[in-house]
This record gives structure tokens, sequence and C-alpha cells, in this order.
């Protein structure tokens, strides 16, 4: 049996993001999915989200656990037997730092979890983080500050274009052991605030893979943060794959 609804505390969230060739985007997606697009790119990136507090509804805050994860993740969108249009994003890895997550995702609450090592230091403007996988593949590496601008590079105009791009995005669904079938999982925020961050250095091994992502068909785009938001997570039923 799962836990229908999980409420916590987003410390910390930062959005690493990367605009990807359309076409070698499609080859990760299974269907129903195709990439959501901004200005012709695909975007696909890392969630790297601190969460305090986390428990059922019946439990006071207190008694919450904490946790470092990270979502390997891709916006996109599918179309429902009714015709409908949806987005959210396609998450081929999730890793924590939590031995719980580890074990109780896929089982209490969607979304399976591999095991990494996280090493954050967040003095409130700039952060450092690394993270290693225990099962070696994945690794992530970031140095970033609080901004108030994107890279003038970034396919999107502003922080409210690209802030309006990922808001829509809360429903998640994950790989899991069984190849055929996707974990479902909706993020309710209580409020929605970004802010840019500047990136000194992002290293990502899952987007560095040159077999995966040829030369010229990714680069990084820009980051956001969030800070200290109330929130719901919520199972929504599994997605079957052709």
């Amino acid at each position: 049996m799962r836990l229908p609804v999980i409420h916590g505390l987003i410390r910390r969230r930062l959005l690493v993001n990367f605009r990807v060739n359309a076409a070698v985007m499609q080859r990760f997606l299974p269907p129903p999915f195709r990439p959501k697009l901004h200005q012709g790119h695909a975007i696909a990136g890392i969630c790297l989200i601190r969460l305090e507090r986390m428990r059922p509804a019946w439990l006071p805050g207190f008694l919450g656990v904490s946790s470092e994860n990270a979502a390997h993740r891709i916006a996109v969108l599918w179309d429902e037997p009714s015709g409908e249009t949806r987005e959210g994003v396609f998450i081929p890895r999730r890793d924590t730092g939590s031995l719980l997550n580890h074990l109780a995702g896929g089982r209490l609450f969607p979304g399976e979890h591999s095991l990494a090592d996280f090493t954050v230091t967040d003095d409130g403007t700039r952060i450092a983080m690394s993270i290693q996988a225990r099962d070696r593949r994945m690794s992530v590496q970031l140095l970033a500050r609080e901004t108030d601008t994107l890279p003038e590079s970034s396919c999107f105009a502003s922080v409210a274009d690209a802030s309006a791009f990922f808001e829509g995005g809360c429903v998640g669904y994950s790989v899991t052991r069984d190849a055929s079938r996707l974990d479902g999982l909706r993020l309710q925020t209580d409020g929605w605030r970004v802010r840019p961050l500047a990136v000194e250095r992002v290293e990502s091994s899952f987007f560095a893979d040159p077999s995966a992502f040829p030369a010229g068909s990714i680069a990084f785009d820009h980051a956001l943060i969030m800070r200290d938001l109330t929130h719901q997570w919520h199972e929504v039923a599994d997605m079957r794959t052709a």
C-alpha cells in the first residue's frame, strides 16, 4: 500500500536546464511522450532538491525526515485518449542520499531512487554541490550563486518566460524496474517563486555522454532556484508505455 499524500518543505530546489536537439531528445522518450519545445529546442535538466519535514499528513512536521535528491528530467507533452494534450516531465533516473527514500521509493510512495552520496554547501546565496551515485552511473558537479538575470545565451527571453515554462510541469513519470510501467507523481506547491542562478561550473555525466548526446546536440541553458516552499506529493495513476 502506498501513502496517498506526502507533506513537507522544499528547503531548496534547483532546476539546472539544458537545451537539446529535439530529434536527439525524442530517442530518450517512450510512447506516448514527445519533447515540449521552446524556441525549437527540447528542454532537459536536473532537479536538485532538498526536502525537509517529509511525512504523511497525519504526522506533525517535527517527525518528518530530510533528504537531498536529484532527478534527471525531460519536459514532455503527451495526448490523452480523450484528445487532450497534457504536459509534465519524464524522469529517466532518480537518486537520493536517503536510505529511507531508496527503500520506500516505488513501495510506500512512487518513484524508485538509486542511492548517491551528496556533498552540499549552501550559504544562502552561493551553492556548491557534488553528487556521486553508489552504482557509479551518475555524477554531478555544480557551483552557482543567486543572481537576477538569465544568461544572455539562454533560449528564454526572461525569468518570467522560464518560470512559466516549468510551472506547468508538475506531473512527473519515472522509470521503474518494470520497463513497461512508469510511476506517476504530482508536486503541489504553496506558491511558485523562482530566481535565476549564475552557474560557474556544471558537470553532468548523464548529459556529457557523447554516445547519447552527440557533439553540438546539447548545451547548458540556465538554472533556477526555489526556496522555502511548503508542498505536497500526490500519487497519480501509473502510465503504461507501448
